[in-house]
This record gives structure tokens, C-alpha cells and sequence, in this order.
């Protein structure tokens, strides 16, 4: 059982800090000097993470079927693009730190609305916690931890935009790097609009 425990781990956390819309984001406040400011967001990260493994541990797949699966990708589109284009429009000061601050709603709004982060809970949910007798009250303290490392992989890329920015000079390039990320967010958002439209047709 703990064998499983830790192949469910391991699969999890590989898909949760490979790249996309919510690590751009902590990678772009690590960037941009906020790092302590953006606690609030990666705990709504994990908080969202959480909220949705309790719901589909427990209650099961019926709660978020398939087919609506592309519906969820269409307000994870507009969640991420309303992101980018505050990105793309954040005056930034001389010292290239950002006036705007990313929230606990932030992070909890876009983890919830994230298809890759539902797509990941369901084969756990409904494959994986069957399989290693995860029940009762594993189910809580099991998608806890798992939960916990979710709202460490934004933290960990703002670490490493920490890195970064601590390395830039000229703010110019704050500006540049910024727009960057924002544009790395569209085309996640595209892609989820994209997902989106395949589903529509496959009605």
C-alpha cells in the first residue's frame, strides 16, 4: 500500500510541476520581487487542489463528468487570458516590481478551473485510490499531502524567478520578461480553448 502511495505521489507531483498556467504565474511574481506577497495565491492553489480531490475521492467521478470536461476547459481559457492581460497591462515601477499582487482567490479561481489539474485527480480519484484501498479517512490525508505539494510548484518557480529577477539590473527588462510570461500564458489559454472546441465538436 505504501508503494502506492508513493507511485501516486510521484505521478501527481511530475504532472503538477511540469509546466503551465499556474507555475508561469508564481514563476512571473517570483520574478517580479513578489514572492512573500504571492503566499496567498499558492495556497489557494492548494486549497483548490484539495477542495476538488475531497470532492471526487468521495463523492466520485459523477460529480465532473467527461463531457464536462471541455466546458471547464473554456472558463479555465477566459480565467487565464483575464490573467495574462494583467500581466500585459502592470505598470511596473523603476525597480520592476509590480503594483498589482496575486491573492489567495487568484490561485484558488485558476487551479479550480485548470483542466490539467482535474485531469490528473480523476484517474487518481477513481483508478489509483480504489486500487491502493485508499479510503475513509486516507482519502483526506492522502489528497492533503498531495494538496500540499500542488501549492509547492508555484512556489518553487517563483523561486526561481526570484533567482532571476535578483540577477536583472536594468528594469527594462522586467518589462520584457513580463510580457513574455503573459504571452506564455495566452497560448496556455489557447490551448484550453483549443480543448475546449474539440469537445464541442465531439458533442
Amino acid at each position: 500500500k505504501l508503494g502506492t502511495i508513493l507511485e501516486i505521489l510521484l505521478y501527481t507531483l511530475s504532472v503538477m510541476y511540469s509546466s503551465g498556467p499556474v507555475n508561469f504565474i508564481g514563476l512571473n511574481s517570483g520574478l517580479l520581487g513578489q514572492l512573500k506577497q504571492s503566499i496567498g495565491f499558492f495556497i489557494g492553489v492548494g486549497c483548490a487542489m484539495l477542495f476538488l480531490f475531497l470532492t471526487l475521492g468521495y463523492v466520485g467521478e459523477a460529480v465532473i463528468p467527461h463531457n464536462w470536461l471541455h466546458y471547464i476547459s473554456l472558463v479555465g481559457a477566459v480565467y487565464t487570458f483575464y490573467m495574462a492581460v494583467k500581466m500585459l497591462t502592470a505598470s511596473l515601477e523603476s525597480t520592476g516590481k509590480a503594483e498589482h499582487q496575486l491573492s489567495f482567490l487568484n490561485g484558488f479561481l485558476i487551479q479550480l478551473f485548470n483542466p490539467k489539474g482535474i485531469l490528473v485527480i480523476l484517474p487518481v480519484t477513481t483508478i489509483m485510490y480504489p486500487a491502493a484501498k485508499i479510503t475513509g479517512v486516507m482519502i483526506f490525508v492522502v489528497s492533503l499531502i498531495i494538496s500540499m505539494g500542488a501549492a509547492g510548484a508555484p512556489f518553487v518557480y517563483a523561486l526561481a524567478g526570484k533567482f532571476l529577477g535578483d540577477k536583472i539590473s536594468n528594469p527594462k527588462w522586467f518589462n520584457y520578461l513580463n510580457k513574455i510570461m503573459a504571452i506564455m500564458l495566452i497560448v496556455t489559454g489557447l490551448g484550453m480553448l483549443r480543448d475546449f472546441i474539440i469537445g464541442m465538436h465531439l458533442l
